[in-house]
């Protein structure tokens, strides 16, 4: 597995502990060394941007996690309120 695809799955994981209910869409690619990441519950939907070294890091370094997951929850704040 390459370290891409490791730290998608680290993102997937830490999106289900936070929302099992969310749905995610990672590009398979990157575009201009980024990830647009879409996220959905129901009819709400919000895209979040995270790098590629980002991704990678996720697996192995905890700042990264936080910075990431702080995302993650500031994206389904503003879905839950319709923004």
């Amino acid at each position: 597995m390459d370290e891409v695809q490791a730290g998608r799955e680290k993102f997937i994981e830490m999106l289900k502990e936070i929302d099992p209910e969310v749905q995610c869409v990672i590009p398979v690619r990157s575009t201009n060394d980024s990830f647009l990441i879409s996220l959905s519950k129901g009819k709400a939907r919000k895209f979040i941007t995270i790098s590629e070294d980002d991704i990678v890091d996720l697996v192995e370094d905890d700042l990264i996690r936080q910075d990431v997951e702080s995302q993650i929850h500031e994206a389904l704040k503003q879905m839950k309120q319709g923004h």
